[in-house]
């Protein structure tokens, strides 16, 4: 199944997403090296969407198991390298969940997620293929 998204350029260093489900997504550096701050950082983008991931996936294993938080919300830090390309090197996701749930249900849920289900955890590790286009002419040398 392929996935296709388009990011425009707005100008500085801000970008604008496209989702395929037609939702927009504006991007932008802090203004401390470049950036007008008009929109979240690309790096912010991806703890949410691994958060967003695995917090769908355990609310529908949950829900499988007829259960349902009351509350569930996740705190998300990623450790980042100091030097370029500055790439996080650590995750922690602390899952706080309220309501009747049986802690080894929640345990089950969130490794089902961890281990199976999240595709943005398992795509953290995927091969990226770049190719580019110059005024609508492919590009010959290999990146």
């Amino acid at each position: 199944m392929e996935v296709t998204t388009n990011i425009k350029w707005t100008g500085e260093l801000a970008f604008t997403g496209f989702t395929p489900s037609g939702h927009e997504i504006k991007m932008d550096a802090a203004e401390d090296v470049g950036g007008q701050n008009s929109g979240a950082r690309p790096t912010e983008l991806l703890l949410q969407a691994l958060a967003g991931c695995t917090g769908i996936d355990i609310v529908m294993i949950l829900k499988k198991m007829r259960l349902e938080p009351l509350t569930f919300r996740m705190e998300m830090e990623g450790t980042r390298a100091e030097e370029h390309p500055k790439r996080f090197t650590h995750y922690h996701i602390h899952y706080l969940l309220e309501g009747e749930l049986p802690e080894d249900k929640v345990v089950r849920a969130i490794r089902l997620s961890k281990d199976t289900y999240c595709s943005v955890y398992h795509s953290l590790n995927a091969s990226i293929e770049v190719s580019y286009s110059i005024n609508g002419v492919k590009g010959r040398q290999k990146i």
